[in-house]
């Protein structure tokens, strides 16, 4: 058992880089430990005895506690710290940003970007990709009009929930979404990368 916590972490995940991205900003050691989900180490016996989803990030206390899913991962990291705020309503706009995150964002333009950077391990229909990119764009629709008000996405102060909007955000063009036509949100990437304990998603630590 470790007396340091570990992340379980597979380098080209947006899940996985948002974890890694507040650890940095707040400055926690830990340990990382790679796991390959193309090879199957997420359904590997070990691994699910951490983990019965069989999915990355997951983070392990040094007490051999598991924690499962990166919004929750970020929740907990980020509690009684500047990037989550007291319970209230800036807290409640925080899980709704968390949520939309997830159900619009991720499962859209993370999913297209996975499938067009490994085409052999999912095989995807044309069609696909032109439900995702509308999907997507409405979703980004969404984030400039907040942020073209608005410096960062809760109460001008920057959160979990622009770390969690981030991770897939910034890096769609992999997925095939132009961020060309979104100069607010283009802005608000700027800034993000501008802010202290920075850390992009090629490293690691």
């Amino acid at each position: 058992m470790s007396d340091k916590p570990i992340l379980y972490d597979y380098a080209f995940s947006g899940n996985c880089y948002k974890v890694r991205l507040l650890l940095s900003q707040l400055g926690i050691e830990y340990e990382s430990r790679a796991v390959d989900i193309i090879a199957g180490d997420t359904k590997q016996p070990w691994f699910l005895r951490k983990n019965p989803v069989g999915q990355v990030p997951t983070w392990e206390l040094p007490d051999g506690t598991c924690l499962r899913e990166s919004s929750a991962i970020l929740m907990h990291l980020a509690e009684g710290t500047p990037f989550l705020p007291a319970p209230g309503l800036a807290r409640t706009r925080v899980l709704e940003w968390l949520c939309f995150e997830q159900s619009n964002v991720a499962i859209v333009i993370g999913r297209a970007r996975f499938r067009r950077a490994f085409p052999d391990v999912v095989p995807t229909q044309p069609e696909e990709f032109e439900a995702w990119h509308r999907q997507g764009n409405r979703a980004l629709r969404v984030l400039e009009e907040r942020l073209h008000d608005y410096t960062f996405l809760v109460d001008d102060g920057y959160t979990i929930a622009d770390i969690a909007l981030y991770a897939y955000t910034h890096c769609a063009a992999e997925g095939g979404f132009s961020l060309e036509p979104y100069a607010a949100i283009r802005s608000w990437i700027e800034r993000i990368e501008e802010l202290p304990g920075f850390l992009p998603i090629n490293r690691a630590t």
